[in-house]
């Protein structure tokens, strides 16, 4: 029996409120929950200001469907806390399989973590892309986040084993 898909979504904010790139993700999370009704959508990003975090941010602006379980993780600060903080709702409700969506230039980073974690755990994962026009910023920030990558998700993984125990 195939057990349940969901959709998750990483936050992006800017100056603490949902920025544009992350309604192009929302739309096209909506638009993939459209074509095949997800058992959950996660959102998942956290607050680092006053006032509602990321994932509140993005239930609140969710434009997609309400017949599906919306959930949003708040404590991720990181996109390798992205995939170590949602996996565990995903599995705690038998979801198999699950689409995360991205910007295009964070793909690589979201497959290198949540594609790395989420299997290890028997939950397929595959990447989608909204569209986003890439900003100086956004690549810089891409770069940046390479060089610590392995470490985050070597402690993602910490973390998860230690969950599972």
């Amino acid at each position: 029996m195939e057990r349940e898909w969901a959709v998750v979504v990483p936050g992006h904010s800017c100056r603490g409120r949902v920025s544009g790139r992350c309604r192009a993700l929302l739309e096209r999370a909506a638009e993939l929950v459209e074509e095949r009704p997800a058992r959950v959508v996660v959102f998942s990003g956290w607050a680092t200001w006053d006032g509602p975090s990321e994932a509140e941010q993005m239930l609140e602006a969710w434009p997609g469907r309400r017949d599906v379980e919306l959930l949003a993780e708040t404590t991720a600060s990181s996109t390798a806390e992205n995939a170590a903080r949602s996996l565990p709702l995903l599995l705690q409700r038998g979801v198999a399989a699950a689409t995360v969506v991205c910007a295009p230039l964070h793909a690589a980073r979201v497959t290198y973590f949540f594609g790395g974690l989420y299997p290890q755990f028997g939950v397929r994962c595959e990447i989608r892309v909204a569209r986003a026009l890439p900003t100086p910023q956004a690549l810089a920030r891409e770069v940046a986040a390479a060089v610590v990558a392995p470490r985050q998700r070597r402690a993602a993984l910490a973390e998860l084993r230690a969950l599972a125990r």
